[in-house]
């Protein structure tokens, strides 16, 4: 299930997460599972990542970042 990191979109249905991607190649790794339920909405504050509950609680989970390669990823040419 791809997840939408916008602080505006709510989770359509409950999820069990331990990771999320961006679409340029980074990873937002958790220290444990997270749980979100429906109504949830996820986003990131000042670099951390943000949960918003349904109930108005609102919660930041260990984290750590990480960098993968993609395939078909060309890093930007070094300019002189």
């Amino acid at each position: 299930m791809r997840l939408i990191v916008d602080s505006t979109t709510a989770a359509s249905r409950a999820v069990l997460m331990n990771e999320l991607e961006t679409d340029d190649g980074h990873a937002f790794e958790l220290d444990r599972p997270l749980f979100l339920a429906v109504g949830d909405q996820i986003g990131f504050e000042d670099g951390d990542l943000v949960v918003s509950r349904a109930s108005g609680e609102r919660l930041r989970p260990a984290d750590s970042w990480a960098t993968r390669c993609r395939l078909g990823y060309r890093p930007p040419a070094a300019t002189a």
